[in-house]
Formats: C-alpha cells, sequence, structure tokens
C-alpha cells in the first residue's frame, strides 16, 4: 500500500498566493506563478521535496499569466499580462526576453514536441511562431506571425505521422538483418524503396479563438480556417489513432471532426457535456481517447471518445470524504494510470485503473477509489509531472509536493513494524502480544526492527528507538544519507559509494566493508541471524560473518551476470539462516506465468523459503480461475535444489507477505480498523502452541515428503501424540498426493468416517479424484475444487458444488461441463430454493428441469390464487390436466369443464358430462374426437342404460370390439355381428364361428370366420361338411408348407377329383410328398417350371430328406424338365445333385455356348473339358478364333491330346483346303504330332501307325513349302523338287495335287512354255 509524502514549497515571504503551477515534463522541477495585490506577480521554482531555488526567482509589478516548460531542456516560456514573454534557465537563473511583439495580455505558450518551436498568442489575436536551437537558446526574430483579432484560447500542435523505427532497425542491421541494412542503404536498387525516417517532430498546429474558430498553421507558416463551432473554445486534443481532432467549448459542447489532406474538416459528431453552468470547467484528456472534466460538482464526468461511453465517478464517504463535498480540478497520471481530483475541503481524491489488459468489464468498474490525501485549503489546481510522477496541488495559499511511498514495513525476532502514514508507525511485539505505536518527526522513508531496538530513515537522518515499558525511547539519532540501513545486535549497517559502514546506534563508524570499483556501489542490505548479504549496482553479492566481534566476508563477492545474462538490476537480496543460500529479485527476467514480487527465507529454519507471486499480464493468457498472488513456499537445499512444499492464495483482506517464521505466515493488513495493521495467517492446525521438537519434526516430516523419503518422514513424526497434528500431516499428504502416508495419518487421527470415504474412493481412475475425497473429509474444500477441475471430474465437482451450497458454481458446472446432469442439478437447485422459501426462482429451474408439470403444482398447492395464474400463464395440458382434477375434486366441475377442455383431455370431458347426465353433449364430444377411451366410458354408460345400439356404436368407435361382439351375441345381431368379428382379433372371429356354427344358420360366414381366424382343420371340415366349394378353393390358396399334412392332402384329393391339377401339385408340395407331386405333373404333362421345381428342391439343411433321397429327387426334377424340353432347369438340378456329367449334357442339348463354356470351366472334369471342347467343333470355330482357344484350353485340360492332335489336323487340312496356307498347316501338323507324341493310344500298333502318317505328311508338306520358298532364289530347283514331289504315291491327303501342278503351270507361263502347260 502507498502513502504520499507532503511536502510544502519553501516559498520566500514576498511571494504572494499561487495561481498557477507547472511541472517540467521530465525533471523534478516546479514551477509556481503567485499574484500579490501590493507587488505584482513572480515565479519562483521548486525541487522535489518544495526547496526554493534562490537564482531562478522573477518578478514584476504586473501579474503572470501563463507557464509553459520546454519539453527536455530545464527551460521555462512565462506570459504576462503586458504581452511579455521571458524565458527562464534552470539552475542559473537565465532570462532571456523575447522581442517585443505582443501588446496585450499573453493566453498562449506552447513547445513543439521537441521544443525546436515556440507559439505565443494574446489576448488581441497576434499569434507568434518562435525557433529555438537545440540549445534552448532564441534564434532571432519570430519566424512566423498572424493576426486573428480575436482572442486566442488554445492551441495544440499535430503529432508527426509515424516513421520507420530507426533504433529498432539499426539494432536489426547491426544483428546481421539485411533486409534492415539495405533499408539504410539509399543508393541500392531493387530492394523497394528507401527508409521513410519520417519528420522528428509536427510542425502542423492548431489554434482556437474565441469566437470559435479554429485555424491550421502549416509547416511553411501559412495559415487557413478549419472549422467553426458555436461559443469559445476551452480545448482543443488530437486523436492520434483515429485521426480525428476534439473541440471542447466554454458551454462543454463537444465536437469531433476528421481532417481531410487539403485542410477541411467533416464533423463526425457534436454533443452537449453535462456539468455545472455557471462553473469553470477543468478538462483534461488522456492519450487513449478518454475526456474528464470537473465542473464544482459531487462528481466527475468521463467520456470515452474510442467506445463512446461516458460514466461519472463519485466520492465515497466510507473511506473519509464528506457529504457535499464537490470536485474542483483534475490531473490525470498517463505513467501510473491514477486519476486526482481536488476537492473544496482540502482532499485529494485518487483513482487507480485496476482493470487487466484485454477484458471487456464494465468501463465504470476498472477505477478504485483510494484513501484521501488531506492537505489544508481549498484544492484549486493539481498538476502531475517529472520523471518522478511528482502531484503538485494549489489550495490557493500555498502550494504542496506529493511523492508516493510505499509503506514501509519489515519483520524481526519477533518484532513486527508497519507504516500507517509518513510519520507513524505500530509496532507488535509477538512475544509478550503488546503494541506500540511511534510517531516520528520526520517522513520516514525506511525501518529496521529487531529484539530491542527500532531504527528509522528517511534518506538524510537515522534514528534509533528502545522499546521502554508502553514507550519508544530515542537512543541515538545522527545525519546519514544512506537509502538502505540493516540492523543486527548493536551495529547499524548503511551503504555509501563502494562500502558499507559498520555503525553504532549513534552512528559512530566502526568498521568499513570496502567493495572495488567491479564490485559496484552497495545498494541492498539484508541480515538473517548473523549474516548479511549485500548487493551492488553492479549485480554483485556478497555475505559477510556477524557472529565475531567483527564482520568479516563469509565468501567472495559473487558477479550474478556471469551467472545469469540478461540479468537487469537487483531489487532484492536475502540470505538463509546458514548464510550458504541466498536468494534475488531481479528486475530482467522473462516469465512464462508468474512473477514473485516479494521473498523472505524464515529466520531460523535454513531450508524454509517462501515467495510471494503474481500473474504476469499477457494478452495470450486466460486469467479464469486463476489466483491473482499466490504464496509459494519451497524447501531449498544444496542436495535437493529448490522443492515446492506448498502454495495458497494470499488470504482475502491483507495486502503483502511481510515474514515467514514457523509455523506463521505474517501479512500487512490495508484495513485501518486492524490494530496494529498487521495479521497473522493462521498457522498450521496443532502448531500453535506446541513445542520446538514438535515443530522441527513436523518440518522434517513435509521435507521428506517433499523429496519421496517416506522412511525418514516417518521415522521422523512416530513420537508425535497429537490428533491435530497428525491433520496438519494429512493435510501436507493433500498437498503432496501421498495417499498411503494419508491412511497413516487418517488412522492416527481416529477418524474412521474419512478413512472409509477414502477407501471407497479407490474406484475413481483418477488421482487427483481420490486425493479430493480426502481434502473434503479434512475441510480444505478450495483444495478439493482445484484437484475436480485439474482431472476433468466434472461431475464430482457438481456434487461437490451442490453438497457445500454453492449452487450458482454448480448450475454453471453443469451447463458447461457437465450437461449429462443438468436436468437433475435443477431439480435439486429448485429442491434448495424451495426449502429456503424462494419460490420463484425454484418455479424457474422445476420448469428448466422439466419437473413443473408435477412439481410446482405441489409446491404451490397452498397458494391457490398463485397456482391458478401458474396455470393459465403455462398453458400445459398436463397441468391444465392436474388443474381440472383439482377443481373437480372441489366439486367445481364447471371450470373443470373448461380446464379439460384446454388440455384436450377428453375422456374426462365425457366422464363428467356422464356424471352430469349430460349425456348428449358426451355423445357428440365422443363422435367428434373419436378418441378410443371416452368412446369406451361412454359404451359403457349406454349399456348401463340398457341402449344396446348407441352402446355396440361406441364399443365400436372404442375398438373394444370383444364386448361389442358380447352385446350383438346376447341381443341378436347377427349381421354387425359378422363385421365385428372381421374387425376384432382371431379370439373372437373363432368365438362369432361357433355361434354361427352352434345357431346353424350362415354356415358361410362361419367357415369364413374359421378362416379368417387361421383356424384351416376347423373351416375346410365345416366346409366339406356343407360342400361350399369355392370357401374351399379360398382356404385352400392360403395353406402353406406350414398346414396340417393330413390337411393338405385332403385338400389335393379334393382338388384331383375336380381337375385342379395346378393347385393339387402345390398343396402335394406344401404338404412335402414331392414324388407324388411330380409323378401327377408327368401323368398329367404338367409343365414344371422353375418356380415349382424350386419348391419341390430340398435343402441341404432338411431332414425331412436323406442325401441320397434328396439327390435322386433332384435328378428325377431334372430328367422330367429334360423331357419337357427345359434343358436349362434340367442343368440346374443336375448341378445340385451332383451329377454334372447329366447336367452338362441337358446343357449341350440347350446349345448355349456361353454357359457351356462358363460351366465346363467351373466344372473342372476332364470328361465335361472333353464333351464341352467337343461340342465346340461342332460349331464354326473356323471364324471364331476365341472358340478355337476354349476347344484348345478345354482338350489340354481335359488331357486329350489325341483328340487335340485330331483337332490340329483338321486346322492344317482347313489352311489347305480354304486357304492353301502349307505354312500354317505346318505349323497345325507340327503341334498335331508333339501332342500325338504325349498322348497314350489303346493300341501301341495303331498309335504308331498313326503317328507315321502323321510324320509321313508333315515330310510332305515340308517338301512343297519349301519348294515354294526356293523358287524367289532357284526356280528350276524349286520345280525339280515339285515334279519329285508328284511323283509320290500318297500326296493327295497332304498335298493337293491341284496345288502342285497349278505351281509347275504358274512357273511355265511365267516363263512363256505354254506349250509345256498345255502338255
Amino acid at each position: 500500500m502507498a502513502v504520499y509524502f507532503d511536502h510544502r514549497i519553501e516559498a520566500p515571504e514576498s511571494s504572494g498566493g499561487p495561481s498557477q503551477v507547472a511541472w517540467h515534463p521530465t525533471q523534478p522541477v516546479l514551477a509556481v506563478a503567485s499574484n500579490s495585490p501590493t507587488t505584482g506577480g513572480n515565479i519562483d521554482l521548486y525541487l522535489q521535496q518544495g526547496e526554493h531555488v534562490g537564482s531562478c526567482h522573477v518578478d514584476r509589478p504586473f501579474q503572470p499569466t501563463v507557464l509553459c516548460w520546454h519539453p527536455t531542456k530545464p527551460l521555462l516560456a512565462l506570459g504576462w499580462e503586458t504581452g511579455e514573454v521571458l524565458l527562464l534557465t534552470h539552475p542559473s537563473g537565465e532570462q532571456t526576453p523575447l522581442p517585443a511583439t505582443h501588446t496585450a495580455c499573453i493566453t498562449l505558450l506552447e513547445w513543439s514536441s521537441s521544443g525546436s518551436r515556440l507559439i505565443t498568442g494574446d489576448q488581441m489575436g497576434v499569434l507568434a511562431l518562435w525557433k529555438v536551437d537545440a540549445r534552448g537558446r532564441l534564434q532571432g526574430s519570430h519566424i512566423v506571425k498572424h493576426d486573428y483579432t480575436k482572442p486566442l484560447t488554445y492551441c495544440i500542435f499535430r503529432p508527426a505521422p509515424p516513421g520507420e523505427d530507426v533504433a529498432m532497425l539499426a539494432r536489426a542491421a547491426v544483428g546481421g538483418d539485411e533486409s534492415a541494412l539495405d533499408m539504410f542503404n539509399w543508393r541500392k536498387a531493387g530492394n523497394g524503396p528507401p527508409l521513410k525516417m519520417g519528420p522528428q517532430e509536427g510542425l502542423v498546429f492548431y489554434v482556437g479563438t474565441a469566437d470559435g474558430k479554429v485555424h491550421c498553421v502549416d509547416e511553411h507558416g501559412r495559415s487557413s480556417p478549419v472549422l467553426s463551432v458555436d461559443g469559445s473554445i476551452q480545448k482543443l486534443f488530437y486523436l492520434k489513432r483515429r485521426e480525428v481532432l476534439a473541440v471542447v467549448t466554454e458551454t462543454l459542447l463537444l465536437s469531433q471532426y476528421t481532417l481531410g489532406p487539403e485542410g477541411g474538416a467533416q464533423e463526425l459528431m457534436k454533443v452537449k457535456l453535462s456539468g455545472k453552468s455557471g462553473q469553470s470547467a477543468d478538462i483534461v484528456s488522456t492519450e487513449t481517447g478518454l475526456l474528464i472534466t470537473a465542473t464544482g460538482e459531487q462528481v466527475i464526468r468521463l467520456w470515452d471518445l474510442e467506445r463512446d461511453d461516458n460514466y461519472v465517478l463519485s466520492l465515497d464517504e466510507s473511506l473519509g470524504f464528506e457529504k457535499g463535498e464537490v470536485l474542483n480540478c483534475v490531473s490525470y497520471c498517463t505513467a501510473k494510470e491514477i486519476l486526482a481530483a481536488g476537492t473544496n475541503r482540502g482532499r485529494i481524491a485518487l483513482w487507480r485503473m485496476v482493470s487487466q489488459p484485454n477484458t471487456r468489464t464494465d468501463t465504470k468498474a476498472q477505477w478504485k477509489l483510494q484513501t484521501p490525501t488531506e492537505i489544508e485549503g481549498n484544492v484549486t489546481q493539481l498538476q502531475w509531472g517529472s520523471n518522478l510522477n511528482l502531484l503538485a496541488a494549489n489550495s490557493v495559499t500555498t502550494v504542496l509536493i506529493l511523492c508516493e511511498h510505499i509503506m514501509s514495513a519489515h519483520f524481526g525476532q519477533q518484532v513486527a513494524a508497519v507504516q500507517l502514514t509518513p510519520s507513524q508507525l505500530s509496532l507488535t511485539m509477538f512475544n509478550t502480544n503488546s503494541h506500540l505505536t511511534l510517531r516520528s518527526d520526520m517522513h520516514i522513508k525506511g525501518v529496521c526492527v529487531t529484539k530491542g531496538t527500532v531504527t528509522v530513515w528517511n534518506g538524510k537522518q537515522v534514528t534509533v528507538y528502545e522499546p521502554s515499558g508502553a514507550t519508544l525511547r530515542n537512543t541515538g539519532s545522527f545525519l546519514c544519507e544512506s537509502q538502505v540501513l540493516a540492523v543486527h545486535d548493536e551495529n547499524i549497517y548503511t551503504v555509501e559509494p563502494n562500502r558499507v559502514q559498520v555503525r553504532t546506534p549513534q552512528g559512530t563508524v566502526k568498521q568499513l566493508l570496502a567493495f572495488s570499483e567491479a564490485e559496484g556501489n552497495p545498494v541492498l542490505l539484508s541480515v538473517c541471524q548473523g549474516y548479511l548479504v549485500v548487493g551492488t549496482d553492479t549485480a554483485h553479492i556478497k555475505v559477510f560473518d556477524l557472529t565475531r566481534r567483527e564482520a568479516k566476508a563469509h565468501c567472495s563477492a559473487k558477479n550474478l551476470v556471469d551467472l545469469t545474462p540478461n540479468l537487469g538490476a537487483l531489487k532484492s537480496v536475502k540470505c538463509n539462516a546458514n548464510g550458504n543460500q541466498v536468494s534475488i529479485l531481479v528486475t530482467q527476467v522473462k516469465l512464462s506465468e508468474r512473477c514473485p514480487v516479494s521473498h523472505f527465507w524464515d529466520e531460523n529454519e535454513p531450508r524454509l523459503f517462501v515467495c510471494e507471486t503474481v500473474l504476469v499480464s499477457s494478452p495470450q493468457m486466460d486469467h479464469l480461475d486463476r489466483v491473482d498472488v499466490l504464496v509459494v513456499t519451497f524447501f531449498c537445499t544444496q542436495e535437493h535444489g529448490l522443492l515446492l512444499q506448498d502454495s495458497y492464495p494470499k488470504p482475502a483482506g491483507l495486502q503483502a507477505l511481510l515474514a515467514l517464521d514457523v509455523p506463521y505466515y505474517y501479512f500487512t493488513s490495508p484495513d485501518p480498523t486492524q490494530s496494529p495493521s498487521l495479521a497473522q495467517a493462521s498457522a498450521p492446525a496443532g502448531l500453535e502452541n506446541c513445542e520446538k521438537a514438535t515443530r522441527d519434526a513436523m518440518l522434517n516430516f513435509s521435507f521428506y515428503l517433499t523429496i519421496g523419503n517416506m522412511d525418514e518422514a516417518f521415522k521422523s513424526i512416530k513420537l508425535i501424540k497429537s490428533e491435530a497434528v497428525w491433520e496438519n500431516m494429512a493435510r501436507m499428504c493433500v498437498k503432496n498426493r501421498r495417499l498411503d502416508v494419508a491412511r497413516v495419518c487418517l488412522g492416527n487421527m481416529g477418524n474412521a468416517r474419512a478413512a472409509r470415504a477414502l477407501r471407497e474412493a479407490e474406484a475413481e481412475p483418477e488421482l487427483e479424484a481420490r486425493v479430493a475425497v480426502l481434502a473434503l473429509q479434512l475441510g480444505m474444500l478450495e483444495d478439493a475444487e482445484k484437484l475436480y477441475k485439474s482431472c476433468g471430474r466434472f461431475d464430482l465437482l457438481n456434487k461437490f458444488y451442490q453438497a457445500s451450497g454453492q449452487w450458482q458454481q454448480a448450475v454453471e458446472t453443469a451447463e458447461t461441463h457437465d450437461r449429462i446432469h443438468l436436468r437433475t442439478t435443477y431439480y435439486s437447485y429448485a429442491k434448495y430454493l424451495e426449502a429456503i422459501g424462494d419460490k420463484s426462482m425454484a418455479l424457474v429451474f422445476f420448469e428448466k428441469s422439466d419437473t413443473h408439470r408435477f412439481e410446482v403444482p405441489r409446491m404451490l398447492l397452498d397458494d391457490a390464487l398463485s397456482l391458478e395464474i401458474y396455470v393459465n400463464k403455462m398453458k400445459d395440458k398436463n397441468i391444465y390436466k392436474w388443474w381440472a382434477q383439482y377443481l373437480e375434486s372441489q366439486s367445481d366441475m364447471e371450470s373443470a369443464l373448461r380446464y379439460y377442455e384446454y388440455a384436450q383431455d377428453f375422456l374426462s370431458l365425457v366422464r363428467v358430462h356422464c356424471y352430469l347426465g349430460n349425456i348428449q353433449k358426451a355423445s357428440e364430444i365422443a363422435n367428434e374426437t373419436g378418441n378410443r377411451a371416452a368412446s369406451y366410458h361412454l359404451a359403457r354408460q349406454y349399456e348401463s342404460q340398457e341402449e344396446i345400439k348407441q352402446s355396440v356404436h361406441f364399443y365400436t368407435r372404442a375398438q373394444a370390439y370383444n364386448n361389442a361382439i358380447r352385446l350383438c351375441k346376447e341381443n341378436g345381431l347377427d349381421d354387425q355381428l359378422m363385421n365385428l368379428a372381421l374387425l376384432s382379433n382371431p379370439e373372437d372371429m373363432m368365438e362369432a364361428a361357433c355361434y354361427y356354427e352352434e345357431k346353424g344358420s350362415h354356415m358361410d360366414r362361419a367357415v369364413m370366420l374359421y378362416h379368417k381366424a387361421g383356424h384351416f382343420s376347423k373351416a375346410l371340415e365345416v366346409a366339406f361338411a356343407t360342400e361350399q366349394f369355392a370357401a374351399l378353393q379360398l382356404i385352400a390358396e392360403d395353406l402353406d408348407e406350414t398346414s396340417d399334412p393330413a390337411l393338405l392332402a385332403r385338400c389335393s384329393d379334393f382338388f384331383i377329383k375336380h381337375g385342379q391339377y395346378e393347385k393339387a401339385v402345390e398343396l402335394l408340395v406344401a404338404a412335402k410328398k414331392y414324388h407324388e407331386a411330380l409323378q401327377l405333373c408327368l401323368d398329367q404333362s404338367l409343365t414344371i417350371t422353375e418356380d415349382l421345381a424350386e419348391s419341390m428342391t430340398v435343402t441341404k439343411e432338411s431332414k425331412d430328406l436323406s442325401e441320397e433321397a434328396r439327390k435322386e429327387l433332384l435328378e428325377r426334377i431334372a430328367d422330367c424338365c429334360m423331357r419337357q424340353g427345359n434343358y436349362h432347369l434340367a442343368t440346374k438340378k443336375y448341378t445340385q445333385a451332383g451329377n454334372k456329367l447329366k447336367a452338362m449334357r441337358a446343357l449341350l442339348k440347350s446349345g448355349d455356348t456361353e454357359k457351356i463354356v462358363f460351366f465346363a470351366g467351373v466344372s473342372r472334369q476332364k470328361e465335361i473339358y472333353i464333351m464341352a471342347a467337343n461340342y465346340l467343333q461342332s460349331l464354326d470355330w473356323r471364324k471364331d478364333p476365341e472358340i478355337m482357344k476354349n476347344i484348345i484350353s478345354f482338350y489340354s485340360k481335359g488331357r486329350a491330346l489325341d483328340l487335340l492332335a485330331g483337332f490340329y489336323e483338321a486346322c492344317a487340312q482347313v489352311e489347305i483346303d480354304d486357304y492353301q496356307n502349307y505354312e500354317k498347316a505346318l505349323g497345325a501338323l507340327t503341334e498335331a504330332y508333339k501332342c500325338l507324341s504325349k498322348a497314350k493310344g489303346h493300341s501301341p500298333d495303331e498309335h504308331e501307325a498313326r503317328m507315321a502318317e502323321l510324320q509321313h505328311k508333315i515330310t510332305l508338306v515340308k517338301r512343297f513349302v519349301q519348294a515354294r520358298r526356293l523358287y524367289e532364289e532357284d526356280p528350276g530347283e524349286a520345280v525339280r523338287l515339285c515334279e519329285a514331289l508328284l511323283e509320290e504315291l500318297d500326296l493327295d491327303p497332304a498335298v493337293r495335287i491341284g496345288d502342285a501342278y497349278g505351281f509347275l503351270v504358274e512357273h511355265h507361263c511365267q516363263r512363256g512354255s505354254f506349250q509345256v502347260v498345255s502338255v
């Protein structure tokens, strides 16, 4: 928590009341203008703590009007009411007047963004632009001057357009980025445009006048009007992100304009801001487009121009503000995001922006009001400034400078000190449980406490106090400019450049601890037990041993930069009680999720270390269900490193971690009502008052549990008897998820219920779910909740929320993650709401759970009026019906009828009308709606009144045919009985048929009803007895194989006698008398269709026939099909019978070549192959190569090589006879010879003779072919060979004689020997 130190300015006695204040933008220098009715006005400069700078005093006999600092140089521009403009340099006090240009009161002074231009303007409308060099010196006279004739009220420079980030590009170029390097090379071609540097500052500015006009002056000094509004212009500001100019007039009229490249402006919006009329408004704007106004009201008004949103911030009396207190002025600090406002009662209200980045929350909720800072008088002006973010407050009589300071706090040796106000401390001695308050005469910047001393300092002075009873006694005070300080025993350690001073409480230096120049200047000190750790500004650390008479170096200085590159600056250093481990908090470490803000070692336990961490704001992080501040405890040893021992959220209502001293965590509290603004966190159960041995045992147990050494862990606690301590150890097991250890702890606690719950939880597959059960039994609800979430067991999390009464979370969990239990959750929540009396919300959730039709009427039964309203509102049929039944129970029949009608409950309508005697109305309803239940009820009513026809009618409409049949039989309604029986079930049909049969009339109806009821035997019996042949025909159509075989045989005999052989065959087949059926087909020449053949085919799985009988039946069917010429069906049946040869013969008779080829291919039998090949030879295989190919293939597969040889001979003869192609014939004969040589003949002699004959034929053909081939080369020899060939006696079968003579005739014709040809 921060406090503000206020420093009153040390104003000279000659100065009057302050009228204006102005901070330098970067340096802690404040300019104050004051007015005196007698002496005139003066300007004074003050430093950070209000010190007056005497060399910079300026006075005039007239009043100053405007102050404006140079943006970077310590140069102040002063404007006076006479038109004089003066430049004042700090700290030299040099005064440089501007050449006389203005003759009226100065109203404008404005520097450009880098300070190279200065604008001056006066009450007469004269504007001048001056140029200033880099050293802040004026360059001659004005460079531009314009006269607008109207008073100038406000001026603003337009920001320069963005250029390239030169610094970033330079770093990239040095790092080797060639594209960045090329951008600096203007003359390198082919790599895009040159580097666009952009102007260093914007030189275009806008100036507003009292008549509502805004003029633009460009970088060349040319002025042009831009826009005009109604009223005097009070404020101009430029929204850089949207490139919009906003104008606010004295009447609080806000206008926004877009500016075109030609200088014109287009109005975007115009709105009247709220505010107190007749009051001068203080208006400030932020870079994010937030307009803040204070108009002397009790609120501050804010207008967000980016979001187009407006809201107000008001004061809170509970924080110390008074009722009716008004706000006069405002100022906003961009660096700290703090809005300050001054009141008429001398208070400064501070609102801090607390919103997370990238969140969409209520804008007003982003501002948090702080405790006010009180000063004297009426605050008329506030201004933030300097690089230290100081706040100057003008209270008419004086000016105060407020500096933010984080309140100091320290804990040591069971003593804690917390700063309450700039000069007040609260002290707590925990050993004696006493409280003291220290009030100092200085602003305390730091405090350090030990068991016997309290040391405070402010950076210039150190004061030491010692407790003396109920008071504190000052034992020493000395001047020292050390910013940090540490205390051990009677020694005080302060710092100065390159050394640490060891002083007495009176300030006497006893020892110097020197640091080399490389080690740097000491800036951080911390003491733990007998060790001092020092951190320097060069990131070195050094530890000193303080247990001896003089401090001695415990180790050499360590350079942390060498150990951790990019370390940054040191923020804090701490060492443990043994001095062998040091923790360092630094500024420049990149963390992905959490950042530590403070760290502490236990003063007595050297292994125990704690740090306080906060979330790192990142757009990629999801902050849902995350804890902002987490306290994390570690065990730290050289053997095992850093081991996480525990972590838990910072308790609500506490501010910051102060120390760790087992068994307590110590926190500071922001609540001023909690004395002494210090809080102890709850100690582990059972350890508050236990002895040191028990504490050590617990620490050892926790340590060994953390490292997983269970033997040592159990050994360390074996002597502990306290149930509370065992419970605390069980809690540790939740943190470490060690259920095995937890069982031991629960046993020692004697907690049987928890042990049973843990044993039952073993069925859960997730470890986290089992640990959550343990956490629940130990009352660790937050841990159980986190465990259920981490393992994704949202069903158990839902139950947990319900059991713990967190119904909102239970509903949200069910809606988002556990939708399978959503309705159950709604129902349970509704029951809970009903139990607590919130019936309106219970009603909503009963509806969501879809149980409202029963639960809501039950819940509202005692409130009939509300229940009726709900019924009429819901318009639900089920609820209407329930309400009607309720009204009927209350004898309100008229209303009951109305709601039964709403519910469309026709049965209840008919029932009530019958009860009321309105049976005619009931009949109309039953007839119109056709409702079966209503019709049945009405039929019963008519039956009771002996109106049989009406009763039968409504029984029929209700489809209660048995009742209708009963009435028809009792009352002789035979005609209606038949129709009703046909509509009813088989039992009723049988009953009606028996009735007709017993009565002896309408036997045809009896047969039909028996038939429809499926009682075929009875139907046939009656039909045969009464000779109803037409009925027999109908009955026989419905007979199938499931019917009684005797019945089927009887029917078939009947049909044979009457010449209906087809029907008789079907019935014989159905009776499984296949042979009789087949014989009937043969005797009566009935065609066997495929369907009939299939019906007579018995499957292999059937047990009616043996396999041999089944095959015999199939062959008989096939034989019959053969006789009838149905060869395909015969083939199918022969195949099913397994007789493929007969099947092939049947197929050959069909002449279906394609099926023959297919059947031969799938049969794979030698005989079938040969039969198929023989069949194919009967076809015209000469013209179809595919047939020839199949012939050869089938003969080869059937191994009929002699037949194949014969086929080849036939092929050869075809080639000779038809085509005279002896070459192909020779090839065919050669193949025939090969096949014949492989074949095995029945008679070896015949085989040899056939081979010799074939060989001789091959020889003759070969000689003829040779003669024809030789003719081209030697015609004479060819003729000789041919003539010799003709002399062969058996030439003609092999070579046709005509072909040989033809060859000779052709030869002699070519030679012209026609005489030889004719011979």
